[in-house]
């Protein structure tokens, strides 16, 4: 299990990292060639309403949604930060397991200002490949609805 448990803490490293510098292609990468990608409040999850916020349910989906942040991005510069916390492996079989992680990010704008913009868990199904694993299903549980601005960034 610690072997997942390092792997699983590298791809979320990487995932961060990736999207922090606007490394797109290689942020897309992580991602299996079948995945889906939703980003949800909590409050939807718990009730069990299927409404996302963002929903992409093919990879071709998750490249159009980078092809329009890096249009938006002219127009919203900023820097984000991901935190991401500690890992937990919930389920592990041999061609895949269950991983969840708590997030933050945080913008800082062109002017200096630093503020959160989302908190929340990270529930991922992951799939393992000859050289790792890969992301064949991000669910990104919003704490909250209320996200202070455009919603382009990868969480």
């Amino acid at each position: 299990m610690s072997a997942d448990l390092f792997a699983v803490s590298s791809l979320y490293a990487d995932y961060g990292f990736f999207a922090d510098g606007g490394r797109y292609e290689e942020w897309l990468a992580l991602f299996a060639k079948d995945c889906s990608y939703q980003v949800m409040p909590k409050e939807n999850f718990d009730r069990g309403l299927p409404a996302a916020l963002i929903f992409c349910d093919s990879r071709g989906m998750l490249e159009d949604r980078i092809q329009t942040l890096q249009v938006a991005s002219k127009y919203n510069i900023h820097t984000d930060r991901h935190i991401i916390g500690t890992p937990r492996i919930t389920a592990a079989g041999s061609d895949s397991l269950l991983a969840e992680a708590p997030f933050s990010v945080f913008q800082t704008e062109q002017e200096g200002e630093t503020r959160l913009f989302a908190t929340g868990l990270y529930r991922d199904r992951l799939v393992r490949n000859g050289s790792g694993l890969k992301i064949s299903q991000k669910l990104v549980l919003l704490d909250t609805f209320s996200i202070p601005s455009l919603l382009a960034t990868p969480l």
